[in-house]
Order: C-alpha cells, then sequence, then structure tokens
C-alpha cells in the first residue's frame, strides 16, 4: 500500500492517499468532480495533469484515473479515484453495494432538541425544480445518521456542527434529509439560504476494506477553514 502524499502545484488537488490501485484527494469547495463539456475547470482532469507531470509512467497512468464518487460543486473533501481499469469493477461494486462507511460534518441553521437520529424519509426528484431532490413516499430508500458535535449562537442565529453518516448515496441527500428536518445547511442556497462562506458540507472521512487485498482503508480529510472559523475548537482536533 501506499502512503498519504502532500499538495504539488497551486491548481493541484491535494492528495491524501495513493496505491497503485487508488488515489483519494482532497476536494476544495466551488470545483466539479467531472467535466461537463464546457470546459469548466474540474477535479478530474486536474489530477490527472498532475500525475501526467511525474513523467515516466505517469502520462498512461493519468489516463486511467477515474472517479468513484461524486460530490457536488460546493461540498469539500474527499473523492476517491480508481487508478487502473484492470480493478475497477471492484471498487464500483463496492459503492454500488454501500460497503464504504461515509462520514461528513456539515453545520446546520438551528439546534436540533435531540442528540442523537436516523433520518430515512425516501429521496425522489422535485417535478417542480430540476435541480432540486425532495422527500416522498415514491421515493427510493435514504438513511442518514446524525449526531450533534456542538453549538453556538451567531449573529444570523443558532448553528449546530453534525456529525453525519450516510448508508445510502442519493443526490443531495444529506442536504435534503436535513433541510426536511428543519435543519438546513448553512450556505446552502438551494434548500435553505445562501451565504458567502459557501456550503457548510465537508465528506470529512471514508473508511472501507479494499475488495481487491482485504487491506483495511481510513481516509481523512480536516475541516476546511470556513468551518473552523464557526468551531475553533470542536474542529481544532478534527
Amino acid at each position: 500500500m501506499g502512503a498519504p502524499a502532500g499538495g504539488g502545484a497551486a491548481d493541484a488537488p491535494r492528495i491524501l492517499l495513493e496505491t497503485d490501485r487508488l488515489v483519494a484527494v482532497d476536494k476544495p469547495a466551488g470545483i466539479i468532480v467531472h467535466g461537463d463539456g464546457t470546459g469548466t475547470r474540474n477535479l478530474t482532469d486536474l489530477l490527472r495533469a498532475r500525475i501526467a507531470e511525474r513523467g515516466g509512467d505517469g502520462s498512461a497512468r493519468a489516463g486511467e484515473l477515474q472517479p468513484l464518487q461524486r460530490l457536488d460543486r460546493d461540498t469539500s473533501g474527499i473523492v476517491l479515484f480508481s487508478a487502473t481499469k484492470a480493478t475497477q469493477p471492484a471498487y464500483d461494486r463496492l459503492i454500488a453495494e454501500h460497503r464504504m462507511e461515509k462520514t461528513y460534518l456539515a453545520i446546520a441553521c438551528g439546534v436540533p432538541a435531540w442528540d442523537e437520529r436516523t433520518l430515512t424519509w425516501p429521496i425522489c426528484r422535485d417535478r417542480h425544480d430540476a435541480r432540486r431532490m425532495r422527500t416522498g413516499r415514491a421515493g427510493k430508500p435514504a438513511v442518514t445518521h446524525v449526531r450533534v458535535l456542538d453549538a453556538r449562537r451567531s449573529p444570523q442565529g443558532p448553528l449546530a456542527l453534525l456529525e453525519v453518516r450516510i448508508e445510502t448515496g442519493r443526490k443531495h441527500q444529506i442536504r435534503v434529509h436535513l433541510a426536511r428536518a428543519g435543519l438546513p445547511i448553512a450556505g446552502d442556497a438551494l434548500y435553505g439560504r445562501a451565504d458567502g462562506a459557501g456550503l457548510m458540507l465537508h465528506a470529512a472521512r471514508l473508511s472501507f476494506a479494499d475488495p481487491v487485498d482485504g487491506a483495511a482503508i481510513d481516509i481523512a480529510s480536516p475541516a476546511p477553514e470556513r468551518m473552523r472559523a464557526l468551531f475553533p475548537r470542536t474542529l481544532r482536533a478534527r
């Protein structure tokens, strides 16, 4: 197995873990994972360019890199890439069968009356707005576990720092479930209220047993500064 690696050029994504089969990077907020056909800067192209710059077999390796996950443009944190086509199907199955533990940090507007709760509302598309998802009986099953880590008051009102684990991976799942629970994520223009500091949602940890060799994989990404600024003491050690 390879060791965690640091950052490189100014635009290059920070590599959190690299092996001969996988690369995990720390996606900043504000960038899309895949190209969208418009030439917009995206995480996949930036990572491929960084690997190709190494020379040697870097160009061939870069060409095989494929993202295994998606994060919304304004969500930051861990994105996992397959590094070779030979083993990519094993990782695709791992994700399809929900055999990864995914942990997020979120800052919500409002403070719940509970310390922990599991949200299970089914999620479907919003028929009135193609950009949005919603909860509804006709939706697909979705399971979100939420734990309150801290709470505080701010000039904009009460805020809660949440640890969120998802068992399913529906589009906008965390954003939709928290909004439905009366706890929209701070800075969420689609399901709550926009904020200049951006969406307060971060993919902080990814854990799984490697389907190829059974090795335990545990990848962590520290909370970004936009979130640390609101809960500095609690997030200092995370």
